[in-house]
């Protein structure tokens, strides 16, 4: 005997019916990406501004913040990505957000930088001193390797807490010494004091800076085809920026983005290096004494050491390669 009623079935039609509804409708909502001023970042503006998200047949709303901002949005599940450095999105899973890299963007190659009024000439020069940092992210722990590679530890210095977008009008007051930053705030902490200059960049200390797109595992198991569209679109980035033909344009957008001019953001292309499918794939390599796997352990090491957290973090379930490896 048929243990339903029509109503009962009726009921049972509407409610399924509803939840085909509601998920459709979460499907079709645009994938929502924070990012920040970071050179690794920026060039999202070209996949929005050149159609690329459109020529993959996925809808991608970028959200702009500063970087701290940006991954507190994400903590707090108002984003479905962040663009943010790999180090830093360890410090996000060891403070309870959970997170998956489905992407290399870049690593730096001389925009992480330690800037020195005049008088300061080298990382030794800074004991003693107060500098400012982005307590707890990327910058943080470059000052740290800066610093362990001259013999010195964070207790030989003053640390004042500063975000990175700040670190120009922080650079400039009477009582700090230097400051730990990336471009552009980095070039403009320079530009605010006459006669200052780098003492230390990622040209220098390699194997420290990666950065990626980090995505929440729920969004990721629920909208995998679409993460997979957005990581096609970022290597047609590249391409598009790798074209000599581009240039100009490239340097319009990416400039627009951060209130620049093109010629004052030239400069800055080789400080970070952007990378392809290609690259990406050789910086998964274990066994690479300067690939990610490599730049983690020593940034989960420093972290737990400097009580940013206190358990180390295993790496290997931050990271899902194969949307970079499936890539077309």
């Amino acid at each position: 005997m048929n243990r339903f009623r029509p109503q009962t079935i009726r009921r049972y039609v509407i409610a399924l019916t509803g939840a085909l509804v509601l998920s459709a409708a979460s499907r079709a909502e645009p994938l929502k990406i924070a990012y920040s001023d970071w050179m690794g970042y920026v060039p999202w503006d070209i996949a929005a501004r050149k159609g690329f998200f459109e020529k993959r047949g996925v809808e991608v709303e970028l959200k702009w913040f500063e970087y701290m901002p940006a991954m507190d949005a994400f903590a707090a599940g108002q984003v479905d990505g962040l663009s943010v450095a790999a180090s830093d999105a360890m410090v996000l899973t060891a403070t309870g957000t959970r997170n998956i890299m489905i992407m290399i963007h870049d690593y730096g190659n001389g925009n992480d930088q330690i800037v020195a009024k005049p008088g300061i000439n080298s990382v030794k020069d800074l004991k003693g001193k107060k500098v400012s940092v982005e307590i707890g992210v990327i910058s943080h722990i470059f000052l740290l390797k800066a610093l362990e590679e001259n013999g010195m530890t964070e207790s030989d210095i003053t640390l004042v807490n500063t975000p990175n977008a700040q670190a120009p009008q922080v650079f400039a007051s009477d009582e700090i010494a230097a400051a730990s930053c990336w471009q552009p705030a980095s070039g403009q902490a320079l530009a605010s004091v006459a006669g200052s200059k780098v003492i230390a960049s990622s040209a220098e200390i390699q194997g420290v800076v990666f950065d990626g797109l980090v995505v929440s595992p729920q969004t990721l198991r629920a909208r995998r085809d679409d993460w997979q569209k957005v990581v096609n679109a970022w290597y047609d980035v590249m391409e598009f920026m790798r074209d000599p033909a581009n240039e100009d344009e490239v340097l319009q957008i990416l400039a627009d983005r951060i209130a620049m001019t093109p010629e004052q953001y030239r400069p800055l292309l080789p400080g970070t290096y952007l990378c392809n499918k290609e690259e990406s794939l050789k910086l998964l390599d274990k066994a690479n004494p300067t690939g990610l796997y490599a730049a983690q352990s020593v940034a989960d090491e420093f972290f737990v050491k400097n009580k940013v957290y206190e358990t180390p973090v295993n790496f290997d379930r931050g990271i899902d390669e194969s949307l970079m490896r499936n890539a077309d």
